[in-house]
């Protein structure tokens, strides 16, 4: 099986806050009127991209994998527990506000891995904002009593975004995308998430959805001064091109500007994965090249020859760092 760019066709997801800007501003397909995510790269039972060129399109990626080789995607991937997830998001309304694990704690209790991800802000309605932590002073003491006495405003530090702005979330921190926000999102493979405070909605059928107060009580923490970036930036050499945008222990990924022609300089013994911003591009490499849209995404894998872009737009360029 040749190794060139493998253009993904996204996963559709719905949830209750979600909006319809996936479909009018990026072409997505799907049956569900409100796409609230669209995952770019995903290896997951049930939950596969489908490469659409080339000599693999129609395989399942994780087909491709196996009949490319495993080294295709990383030197010691064996074909279980694919180290990246890569979205869209489309918050029209604010998500819940949540935490997520730490290897140990998933582990421990059964669900994998934990979950450290990084945002790139797309787009933002004015006045839009994030959750990001816990303000100046509160830790997990006062955050448990703010949560039982369900003062959550108090215990939570809000950030304003604009269009372009980056945030790294490790494991541990309190976070929540408000209203009005376009993400691009790379994380670790995991999708277990707590949630803290979902403002009371109810979900199609008019429930209340679960809360998981104990398990986010045990993984929620503050982070000391610098200690955020210094994890944002642990994870030694950078190997992709553009700018660094975050190279933690668990992935690496570069904001990359395109006008005209650019090789790409990737890391031969992982895959790359290349998500569109904006603009217009081809992806090339291995002898075969793909037209590209703002939205659109490619996996590279590990020892495409000759990888390149052209055309005009920016890029979100992401690897993993172990596998």
């Amino acid at each position: 099986m040749k190794r060139y760019p493998l253009k993904l066709k996204g996963i559709a997801k719905a949830a209750i806050w979600g909006g319809t800007r996936l479909k009018t501003d990026f072409g997505k397909q799907a049956e569900i009127d409100r796409i609230a995510e669209s995952w770019e790269l995903s290896v997951r039972d049930g939950a596969t991209n489908v490469v659409e060129n080339g000599e693999g399109a129609g395989l399942s990626l994780s087909d491709y994998f196996a009949q490319a080789g495993f080294d295709a995607a990383s030197s010691d991937y064996d074909g279980a527990n694919f180290p990246l997830l890569v979205k869209l998001i489309d918050a029209e309304k604010p998500l819940s506000v949540q935490v997520h694990p730490d290897d140990d704690y998933a582990k421990m209790h059964g669900v994998g891995n934990g979950k450290t991800e990084m945002w790139v802000v797309i787009d933002a309605a004015p006045g839009a904002e994030l959750v990001m932590g816990l303000p100046d002073g509160v830790g997990r003491a006062g955050f448990a009593i703010a949560v039982a006495a369900e003062k959550f405003d108090s215990v939570l530090r809000r950030v304003p975004v604009k269009p372009g702005d980056v945030f790294f979330i490790p494991s541990g921190m309190l976070h929540a995308i408000g209203g009005g926000i376009l993400i691009a999102e790379v994380q670790q493979n995991c999708d277990t998430t707590y949630r803290v405070w979902d403002y009371d909605r109810r979900d199609k059928d008019g429930h209340l959805r679960p809360l998981h107060i104990k398990e986010a009580l045990d993984v929620v923490r503050p982070f000391r001064p610098g200690e955020c970036d210094a994890l944002r930036f642990a994870g030694g050499k950078a190997e992709l091109p553009g700018e660094a945008l975050v190279n933690c222990r668990y992935f690496e990924v570069s904001r990359l500007h395109c006008d005209g022609e650019t090789p790409l300089s990737l890391p031969a013994d992982v895959f790359t994965h290349l998500l569109v911003l904006d603009g217009s591009l081809s992806a090339a490499g291995g002898g075969e090249t793909v037209d590209l849209k703002a939205g659109d995404s490619v996996l590279f894998p590990a020892g495409t020859d000759a990888p390149a872009v052209s055309g005009n737009g920016t890029v979100l360029l992401s690897c993993p760092k172990e596998a």
